[in-house]
C-alpha cells in the first residue's frame, strides 16, 4: 500500500459495468490487439469476430456495435495504465510531489518499450473524427486526468500557480508521446523527464 504523499491522488478508474462473459472477454482481448497494432478503421467487425473465434451475432450480442467495442478497448486500456502506473511508484517509492510527477514522466520509458505504435488514445483520437463517438469521453478523460494528477501533486508540492504547471506539463508528457511515435525518436521520454526536472527545478512555491 503506498504511503499518502506517494500516492496517485486523482482516481478516475471506473470498473467495468457488466462482468464480461467468456466470449466477450476474447472479443475485446482481440480487438484490443487488432484496434492497437493495425488502427481502429482498418478493422472490421469480421476480423474481431475470427480472431475471437465467435459469430458477428455474438460480437454485436455483447457489445451492441463496433463504435462501443472501440470504448471498451479504450476503457481496458485505460485501466491498465491506471495499474501500470501504480505499479511504477510502488517499485520507485517516490519521497515527495515532486517525485512523483518526475515518477509519472519516467514511466513512460517502460511504457512505450512495450508499446511501439505510441498513445492508444492520440491514436484514436486521429482516427475518431465524431465529437459524439462514444470512445471519444474516454479519450478526453483520460488526458484530463493526467493534467488534473500533475495539478494535484503541483498543489501537495506547495508549487505556486499549479494549474498553469500543469498545462506545461501535460505538453511535456503528451509530447513525449507524440515525438516517439511520429519522430520516431526513442529517447523521447527521457528528454521529456529532464525537461520537466528543469522546470520544477525553477518553479517558484507559493
Amino acid at each position: 500500500m503506498l504511503d499518502q504523499q506517494v500516492r496517485l491522488l486523482v482516481d478516475r478508474r471506473v470498473p467495468e459495468a457488466t462482468r464480461l462473459t467468456p466470449a466477450g472477454e476474447r472479443i475485446l482481448v482481440a480487438a484490443s490487439t487488432l484496434f492497437y497494432e493495425q488502427g481502429i478503421r482498418a478493422v472490421g467487425v469480421d476480423t474481431i469476430a475470427l480472431a475471437a473465434d465467435v459469430t458477428k451475432k455474438t460480437l454485436y450480442d455483447r457489445f451492441g456495435s463496433k463504435d462501443r467495442l472501440i470504448a471498451a478497448y479504450l476503457e481496458r486500456r485505460d485501466r491498465v495504465w491506471h495499474e501500470f502506473l501504480d505499479e511504477q511508484l510502488a517499485v520507485r517509492r517516490p519521497a515527495t510531489p515532486e517525485d512523483v510527477i518526475l515518477a509519472l514522466f519516467a514511466a513512460l520509458t517502460d511504457w512505450v518499450a512495450g508499446a511501439r505504435n505510441g498513445c492508444g488514445f492520440i491514436n484514436a483520437s486521429v482516427e475518431l473524427a465524431s465529437p459524439d463517438h462514444p470512445a471519444m469521453p474516454v479519450i478526453v478523460g483520460q488526458k484530463q486526468w493526467m493534467r488534473a494528477e500533475f495539478e494535484a501533486q503541483a498543489t501537495l508540492a506547495g508549487l505556486a500557480d499549479p494549474s498553469e504547471l500543469a498545462d506545461r506539463l501535460l505538453i511535456l508528457h503528451e509530447g513525449a508521446l507524440v515525438t516517439y511515435r511520429v519522430a520516431a525518436m526513442s529517447h523521447a521520454p527521457e528528454v521529456a523527464q529532464r525537461a520537466a526536472a528543469d522546470l520544477l527545478a525553477g518553479w517558484p512555491r507559493a
